[in-house]
């Protein structure tokens, strides 16, 4: 499905193209791998999950589509951005 679509059927979806992933961390989370991403100049993670691990993302230019969410942990709220897509630039 193409971005335009994406974006079109769910309204809080953002897009973004040409972030810089300064750090990307990838755990074991069940039978799963939870891929933590931090982009330039942002301070929320942006987080993904896949059935395997994927290659490295730090230092690299890529476009997302995300949107934002709310975890709480210990009663304390942490902004965080689940990714939909995410593509090398």
């Amino acid at each position: 499905m193409s971005v335009e679509k994406l974006l079109k059927r769910h309204q809080s979806l953002t897009h973004s193209e040409n972030l810089k992933v300064v750090s990307h961390v990838q755990r074991q989370d069940g039978d799963w791998v939870r891929h933590t991403v931090m982009i330039e100049d942002v301070d929320a993670p942006f987080v993904f999950k896949r059935t395997k691990p994927y290659q490295s993302l730090q230092g690299a230019r890529v476009n997302m589509t995300y949107y934002r969410t709310v975890e709480t942990v210990a009663g304390m709220e942490f902004e965080q951005m689940k990714v939909v897509r995410i593509k090398r630039a």
